[in-house]
Order: C-alpha cells, then sequence, then structure tokens
C-alpha cells in the first residue's frame, strides 16, 4: 500500500468509523410529537424552528428522540452551555448527529480536528490554528472580499431580481476560504457538493455516504499533492509543515483540518450573510435604519448572528448518567442548539425579537466552551463587509417572493434561495 492509499484508508476510516462503529438506521417522516420524536431534518424545523424550541423550552427543555439511535435535545441557554463546557461526560470525536457513531479509539482526535478532538488533544490542535485568524491576520483579507463582493454586485446589473443566497452569499465564504487554503477559485461549485454531501446528506445510508464524501477526500488529497511539489504561501502549506509533539501532523490530521475549514468555514457564513438579508428584506424598518446609520451595523450583525444563529453542534454522551433528570445513555447524541440557547427567555431581554441596536448581547452564535469557533473574527468580518456593500449598492430591497425562500435543513441553517427585488 503506498504512502497515498494509506492516507485515503485512514482519513476515510476517521470521517466514516471503522467497522466496529455503531450504524443505526434514521427514521425520517412526520414527527408526532418535538418532546419525544424530535427530527432537525425535518422541512417543519427548516423552515421555522423557533416556535418548536419555544414550546419545548416551556413544557420539555430537554426533549429525546429515538431517531438516530437516540438523542436528546435541549433548549435552554443554561442547559446547553453545561454540555458544551463538560468535555468530561460528553465527546466531541462526531459533531455531526446521524446514522453513524464512529468508534471511541478515533478519540481525542476526531475525524476533522480540532473541532472533533477531546482534551487534552484539543487544545494544542487549536493553537496551530489561531495565528491564521487572528484580528490581524484576518484584516488582511478584507480589502480582497470587498472587492469581491462588488464584483458580485457588478455582475446583477440589469436585473430587478436576485437570489442573494445562491447568486450572492455562497460565494463569498467560498471565494475567501479557497483564496486561505490556496485552492483554485473556480472550484466554487464544488465545494458546494462538498458541504451539501457533509451537512444536509445524513439521512442517506453509511455507505453512499462513504462514496459522496470520497469526493472531498479525492479533492483534498488532490491539493495536498499539488502543494507539496510546489509550496506556497498558503494555509494548506502550514498545515503540511505545522508540527505538533516534535513532529509534523498526520495526514489524516492535516485532510481532516482542512475538510473542516473548507466545510464549515463557507455554510456558516454563507447561512448568517442570507439570513441577516432575509431579515432586513422583510423589515423595512431595521434596513432603513442601517442605510441612514451605517455606524450600527456592527451591533446590527450580532443581533443577527443572535436571532439566526446558523449552527448546531452534536456531542457523544460518554457513559450511562442521568443528567438534569434524564436518562442519558452511552453514545446517545445531544444536540447542542446555539440558536435555541439564543432565544432563551432567561437569558435575553425580548428574546423572540430582533433589536438591531441591543447594547448587551453576549450571543452563543459561535458556540460555547473549549469549541468556540476558531473563525469568529473571520466569520465577523466577511459578514459586515458582505453588508456593507449589498446595502451600499442596493439601499432598498424586499422579498420578491416571501414563499420561495427555502432553508437548509440540518445543523447548519440558513436560506438556500433567497429570491429579492433589487430594482
Amino acid at each position: 500500500m503506498t504512502a497515498d492509499e494509506r492516507f485515503v484508508r485512514d482519513f476515510r476510516e476517521m470521517q466514516e468509523g471503522r467497522p466496529d462503529g455503531t450504524r443505526n438506521e434514521i427514521v425520517t417522516g412526520p414527527v408526532a410529537d418535538w418532546a419525544t420524536d424530535f427530527s432537525h431534518l425535518e422541512e417543519e424545523w427548516a423552515a421555522d424552528p423557533y416556535p418548536i424550541q419555544d414550546d419545548l423550552r416551556e413544557r420539555c427543555p430537554i426533549a429525546r428522540t429515538g431517531r438516530f439511535g437516540g438523542g436528546w435535545l435541549p433548549t435552554r441557554y443554561e442547559d446547553v452551555a453545561a454540555i458544551a463546557y463538560d468535555t468530561d461526560r460528553f465527546s466531541s470525536r462526531s459533531i455531526i448527529m446521524s446514522n453513524f457513531r464512529p468508534p471511541r479509539e478515533v478519540a481525542p482526535v476526531g475525524g476533522v480536528p480540532p473541532i472533533s478532538s477531546d482534551p487534552p488533544f484539543h487544545r494544542d490542535a487549536r493553537r496551530i490554528l489561531l495565528p491564521a485568524f487572528t484580528k490581524s491576520a484576518v484584516g488582511r483579507l478584507e480589502p480582497a472580499t470587498r472587492a469581491f463582493c462588488h464584483s458580485l454586485a457588478d455582475g446583477f446589473a440589469g436585473r430587478d431580481v436576485v437570489d442573494a443566497a445562491r447568486d450572492y452569499a455562497q460565494h463569498i465564504p467560498m471565494r475567501v476560504i479557497a483564496d486561505m487554503l490556496g485552492f483554485p477559485p473556480e472550484d466554487g461549485p464544488r465545494f458546494r457538493e462538498f458541504v451539501e454531501n457533509a451537512l444536509e446528506g445524513i439521512n442517506r445510508p453509511p455507505e453512499e455516504r462513504m462514496e459522496r464524501m470520497a469526493l472531498l477526500f479525492d479533492y483534498l488529497l488532490a491539493q495536498i499533492r499539488d502543494h507539496v511539489a510546489e509550496p506556497r504561501d498558503d494555509l494548506t502549506t502550514y498545515l503540511i509543515n505545522a508540527e505538533l509533539y516534535g513532529r509534523k501532523l498526520e495526514p489524516s490530521h492535516v485532510a481532516g483540518t482542512m475538510a473542516l475549514l473548507l466545510i464549515a468555514g463557507i455554510d456558516t457564513t454563507w447561512s448568517a450573510i442570507g439570513a441577516s438579508l432575509w431579515h432586513l428584506a422583510r423589515t423595512p424598518a431595521d434596513r432603513e435604519r442601517l442605510v441612514a446609520e451605517p455606524g450600527l451595523l456592527p451591533t446590527a450583525m450580532e443581533e443577527f448572528l443572535r436571532a439566526y444563529a446558523p449552527v448546531t453542534m452534536a456531542r457523544l454522551v460518554k457513559e450511562d448518567m442521568t443528567w438534569n433528570g434524564v436518562e442519558m445513555k452511552a453514545d446517545d447524541w445531544v444536540l447542542l442548539s446555539f440558536p435555541a440557547a439564543n432565544r432563551d427567555p432567561a437569558q435575553f431581554e425580548r428574546a423572540g425579537e430582533v433589536v438591531i441596536d441591543r447594547e448587551v448581547n453576549r450571543h452563543a452564535a459561535f458556540g460555547l466552551g473549549i469549541h468556540r469557533c476558531v473563525g469568529s473574527h473571520l466569520a465577523r468580518m466577511e459578514l459586515r463587509v458582505a453588508l456593507e456593500v449589498w446595502l451600499e449598492r442596493y439601499p432598498s430591497f424586499t422579498l420578491d417572493d416571501p414563499a420561495a425562500v427555502t432553508w437548509a435543513a440540518g445543523q447548519v441553517r440558513g436560506p438556500r434561495t433567497l429570491p429579492l427585488r433589487v430594482g
């Protein structure tokens, strides 16, 4: 077996698990009772999860389900935070709730370090990434990001209706991440396919998921080969040369981190930009105020992140236990709904409202605990620049057809079609 073949084998095992992993059939279909049968894959959840979360928070703050082999959904901020900080009893070795649980042996590294890593490995893996995501490093990316946003808007000339999700929001993080990793910018459409396979395709049989994920593995392998042959000043070359514990990173670590940056770095920001534009299109008073008071945008942006937080992360229960009155079993899933936590009235005043001048806003959109998003500075920059450019170019816009707006199902929620009338 060649080194490349070993790399592909190791990476696939880390992502999809070895034969000793636990597989369960996903049960789909209408939810009878969200307190006992929840599913974040259903259209009702994708379209508007907030009434469901509010109802659960009142009558059953830790919902359960038999789907996906069994799982739990806390909806109160204090419960979400407690689990996020509790690395002794909850593992991050798989952060996407699906019909497969990787074996415990993949911990503490996981398939996409550092987000899939448990302590103590997590801390050291996270430190490797920090230099690339400081405020100063992100600041150097802003001029190119702004120019790209304007180039997208230039392409809309003469159009009365623009799909702000498909034609604007998704392309911005695709270009930024491609530039950071040193990937060809024209590969953007492939990145969307990778995202959908990883985050929205979890209802497929594990074997089919493995085949689809192989497309990502093969792409990353080709990029690594190219960067080994021709090193350059980008994040891929940096990861290839990075050392941990006195030796270079394992190939599966390099590719897993690249996969994390490619998938999570695109979908989360794409979703946040789209949700913010959706809100402004349907709330003229907020849009008009931001056009008149552009200095308010950073504050408003934090409120959009709170109210429309795109990300929900999963954990796996380590051992059988009673936790806050519920009987959790080893390898039960726990969905950490940061969107639900962000709308908890016990944590935020007027939690269900979008208050664009909210002064105190310690939201959890970027997560809580050791896995708080390492790319938060980057995401904020992309969101701010995308909104600044859009409002500059289109100070007046509305939803062309509210019924035509669609939202992604799964653990990253944001608009996938968002037709806006701009002319």
